[in-house]
């Protein structure tokens, strides 16, 4: 079975209440059982003109868990306390 991942690019635009989304976030990820493999840290574009800000890559058992993860209660609560704080894309991954 191959692994799912999540992996989001953000563009923060509130700092203090994107730290509520973080803690709402980070409760949905260990209630969901998530592996956090990349949050924040040095980026550097290598090709193209990506300028991807602040990094988040998840990864979770399987695809469908990915997907089912971004429409959980849990995450929810963390999406509702993100709106007005950052700009967010997102996509949902089938590893090999």
């Amino acid at each position: 079975m191959s692994s799912g991942y999540i992996i989001a690019q953000v563009e923060v635009t509130n700092p203090a209440q994107y730290e509520e989304y973080k803690r709402w976030s980070t409760e949905a990820i260990q209630t969901h059982g998530a592996e956090i493999c990349v949050r924040g840290g040095a980026v550097q574009p290598l090709e193209g003109s990506w300028t991807p800000g602040r990094m988040v890559v998840l990864k979770f058992d399987d695809f469908q868990k990915a997907k089912a993860f971004f429409d959980s209660p849990e995450y929810l609560r963390a999406r509702q306390a993100r709106a007005g704080a950052a700009i967010m894309n997102m996509v949902a991954v089938e590893g090999v």
